[in-house]
């Protein structure tokens, strides 16, 4: 939660007009994640005072995966449904074990062809082989964006660019896609 990437990109949205509810879970267990997800997005829907509409889930990394999985979950609903998913380095497969992206991405085929979902990587993310990744989005029914950060590490960090630079670069794209997604 306090990835200097993520509240650079809390910031943003703030700055933007956008409610931004950010929370943090620290289990690596995905299925967990996920429960830890679900409770947030209960809580957000039960809070009376509000009128709450156009709501983006995301995360970065494992917490992009728990997104889409919560994302799939709530596919079926209507008025409560999520209007798209935002995948910050998403990890396809852990360093150097590209044989385990088809379990990764099981979630990722099954969202609905309603479903936008906006990918940022970095083209040097070892957690995320670009051929199979490519390969990964064309097999999805969801309507998709990638953005590739050109150099970029799954840390979104890239050699010879000031973080602030990057940072900017990734909550301009964000930003953009879902003024995209909701219009």
């Amino acid at each position: 939660m306090n990835f200097k990437h993520l509240l650079s990109l809390a910031h943003a949205l703030a700055s933007s007009g956008f409610i931004c509810l950010r929370f943090t879970c620290k289990s690596l267990n995905l299925g967990y994640r996920v429960k830890v997800y679900r409770a947030v997005w209960e809580y957000l829907k039960s809070l009376q005072k509000f009128t709450i509409k156009h709501i983006f889930i995301g995360g970065r990394s494992m917490g992009s995966r728990a997104s889409v999985a919560l994302a799939r979950q709530l596919s079926d609903a209507t008025e409560d449904a999520v209007q798209g998913v935002i995948c910050l380095s998403f990890p396809l497969h852990p360093p150097g074990q590209t044989h385990s992206h088809r379990q990764r991405s099981e979630d990722l085929r099954a969202l609905p062809e309603h479903m936008p979902v906006l990918f940022v990587s970095g083209t040097e993310d070892n957690m995320c082989d670009r051929v199979l990744f490519d390969k990964t989005v064309t097999e999805m029914k969801a309507q998709t964006e990638v953005f590739w950060l050109e150099g970029g590490s799954h840390g979104l960090t890239v050699k010879g660019q000031s973080e602030e630079s990057v940072m900017d670069q990734v909550n301009l794209q964000v930003i953009t896609w879902i003024n995209k997604s909701r219009a």
